[in-house]
Formats: structure tokens, C-alpha cells, sequence
């Protein structure tokens, strides 16, 4: 197995994907409740890769992630030979928060009252061992998927702002 086995919730709301993958394997209802009861590990093996084939093809489609600490964000654009990161963090004495939703000119706001300097930073890197292994583990640890990459777009525009 390459990723990990979907949880019973997770597999419920794919029903539709499974049958159909199930389908595609000469699998009908009735082969699989025998499968089931009679061959429990065959049934299994199944369900580890059509785990794998979703998160395979959900890893594929991710552009941007997202990591939020109290007092770090890091935003991740990743292509596909290399993952570019833009992070900002709170140094110093702050109440600021970044795991609670605000709106960033809030959160500026909250930083420049309470003295709090703000940090940028950014790097990148190629993927190790690869893609899609290396944002599966990211998200195991907390990252989320980004579906605009607004917060990683507008980090990078204040590392590059535009000349006048």
C-alpha cells in the first residue's frame, strides 16, 4: 500500500467510485459480500488500491497547500518537478493567532498594535522521493489543500511588489 486505507466514512462517501471500481474488476455485488465473508484479505487488498487510486489521482490535481501554526503559515506551490514555499511568521510577544480565521488586514492590524514583527521567507525544492509521496506526508502532518492558492499568490507578490 502505498498511501494509506481510506476510512470506513471515507470509502461511504466514494460508494459510487467503489462500485464502479469493483465493476471494472469483474467484481458484481454479490461477488463482493462473498469476497467479504469467504476471502476477508482478498476484500482488503481491494480496498488498499482503490485507496491508493484515489489518493493518487487527488494528488495529482494539488497546486497549492496550506500549514498554519499559532504563530507561522506556510504556503506551498507545487509544481511538478519542485515544491516552492512562502511562509511568514510572528516574532516576539503576540496574542496574534494564525490557526483563527481573520482577515489578513486584521491580523496585520493585531501585529503592528501588540509590537509584533512580522517574517517572511520562502524557499523551494525538488521533491523527495517524489510528488506525490512527499505532499501525501505533508498533508499526514496537517497541510491543506489550497483550491486558489490566494495565500500563497499574495505572499509572493510582497516578496516581488511591482516596480512604479
Amino acid at each position: 500500500m502505498k498511501y494509506r486505507r481510506l476510512a470506513a466514512d471515507e470509502l461511504k462517501e466514494l460508494e459510487t467510485e467503489f462500485i464502479q471500481f469493483l465493476s471494472a474488476n469483474t467484481v458484481t455485488g454479490p461477488d463482493w459480500e462473498a469476497l467479504k465473508k469467504d476471502r476477508p484479505e482478498r476484500a482488503e487488498e481491494l480496498i488498499e488500491l482503490f485507496s491508493d487510486i484515489v489518493f493518487e489521482k487527488v494528488l495529482e490535481q494539488v497546486e497549492y497547500l496550506e500549514m498554519s501554526s499559532p504563530r507561522d503559515i506556510r504556503t506551498f506551490h507545487c509544481a511538478k518537478d519542485l515544491i516552492r514555499m512562502n511562509g511568514i511568521r510572528a516574532i516576539g510577544e503576540t496574542s496574534l493567532d494564525f490557526t483563527q480565521v481573520k482577515d489578513p488586514q486584521a491580523m496585520m492590524a493585531e501585529a503592528k498594535a501588540g509590537g509584533t514583527t512580522l517574517q517572511a521567507y520562502s524557499g523551494e525544492k525538488a521533491y523527495d522521493p517524489g510528488r506525490s509521496e512527499e505532499l501525501f506526508r505533508m498533508m499526514q502532518q496537517g497541510a491543506l489543500i489550497s483550491r486558489d492558492g490566494h495565500l500563497f499568490k499574495t505572499l509572493e507578490a510582497l516578496k516581488n511588489p511591482p516596480s512604479h
